[in-house]
């Protein structure tokens, strides 16, 4: 009997980590594929991702929806609420072994709970890290739900064991979204992307021969009251400085209407130059801006995860990353407009060398390989010491 393995998809970001991991699923002979996808992952705003997947060959899926209108510190309980009721019905109609989810994200505790109280076995990557924001208690709340724990590097599967949990059943294989980036950054696709920047997007037009800022910044939900101002320093900074600028719509989090009312506001100035605003992009073609980038501002993780495996500098600015694991390209600010700029200015001049701290692109496999041999613990979770 080949284990069911049902992959849960909640967000973009959350696809681009489970790439790999999902199409060794589906080759091997001792695990069967089931995917789930839902909350922000099929909707339009953030970016759908049903049709990446059918065109990635996973036509068999199934939908939960239970993201609620608006992103209120409420909205975010509200929706993780519902959450556990969709994702509970989903469970017990697909009936799997184990579910397997990534990372930090509401939509993520609310698959951990159902999981848990329908005595399903949880597989949860990227357990152990530390940053800000309430991910970093929805990260340590999910290991504490989970069976099996593949961490992103050394650092991580320590803190996983000081959090009780069994070494055994805890593996270091480094971060699965390397993997797609290792093979998207060597495409030969420049003319390809070049066209979507001209196709995609409002603004001024981007010309992906010449140098460019990527910025990426996140509502931080445990400084909600701050994430207006926050954003409107970060686009003060970098409206002085003048390189070409791509600037990408923030997630679902409880307070990303504030910023993108800012990004409009900003959007809508005649007089700004050089810049162009899109929702989203296929990781593929994100992996390689990542990769092409001047430098990286803002405070997603793929600025400290994907950019120290592609040598690309980066300004993380504010809390929402503190304390996660960081390579030389990372120079980290508060919230000052000085303080970017400057940081800024330092960076777009540098290129640092690759790095292998969230791991090698390899991971994937890995992963899929021990979940074809391993055997399960007790599904009664203890506190191993």
């Amino acid at each position: 009997m080949r284990k069911k393995i049902c992959v849960f998809i909640g967000s973009r970001a959350n696809y681009s980590s489970l790439i790999p991991i999902i199409n060794y699923i589906k080759k091997s002979r001792k695990l069967k594929l089931q995917i789930m996808v839902g909350a922000s992952a099929i909707l339009e705003k953030y970016g759908d991702i049903r049709e990446l997947l059918n065109k990635n060959g996973h036509k068999n899926y199934d939908e939960v929806n239970f993201l609620i209108e608006g992103t209120s510190l409420n909205s975010m309980a509200q929706s993780a609420g519902l959450g556990i009721i969709e994702i509970s019905n989903c469970l017990k109609r697909l009936k799997p072994d184990a579910l397997l989810i990534v990372g930090d994200r509401f939509e993520m505790l609310s698959a951990a709970i159902a999981a848990s109280y329908m005595n399903i076995y949880i597989i949860h990557t990227m357990g152990g890290e530390i940053s800000g924001s309430i991910d970093e208690s929805i990260r340590h709340a999910i290991t504490k739900l989970a069976h099996i724990h593949f961490p992103a590097n050394q650092d991580a599967k320590n803190r996983i064991i000081k959090l009780g949990e069994d070494p055994k059943y805890i593996f270091n294989f480094g971060c699965p979204r390397l993997d797609t980036i290792k093979k998207s950054i060597v495409k030969n696709n420049n003319n390809y992307i070049q066209d979507i920047l001209n196709k995609e997007g409002v603004g001024s037009k981007i010309d992906f021969k010449l140098p460019y800022i990527l910025v990426l910044q996140h509502p931080v939900t445990t400084e909600f009251n701050n994430n207006i101002l926050n954003i409107n320093k970060t686009l003060k900074a970098i409206s002085n400085i003048d390189i070409q600028k791509i600037i990408l719509w923030p997630n679902s989090d409880a307070g990303s209407d504030q910023i993108s009312q800012q990004l409009r506001k900003f959007k809508e100035n005649k007089y700004l130059e050089n810049i162009r605003f899109f929702k989203n992009f296929d990781f593929e073609i994100f992996s390689k801006l990542l990769f092409k980038a001047s430098c990286v501002v803002g405070n997603s993780s793929s600025g400290i995860r994907d950019c120290s495996f592609l040598g690309t500098p980066v300004v993380d600015i504010g809390t929402r990353q503190k304390n996660r694991k960081k390579f030389k390209n990372v120079i980290t600010v508060d919230n000052n407009s000085d303080h970017i700029y400057k940081a800024i200015i330092k960076q777009i001049k540098k290129r640092y060398p690759r790095s292998y701290i969230y791991g090698k692109g390899d991971s994937g496999l890995r992963i899929v390989k021990k979940l074809e041999n391993i055997i399960f613990p007790s599904i009664q979770k203890k506190f191993f010491d």
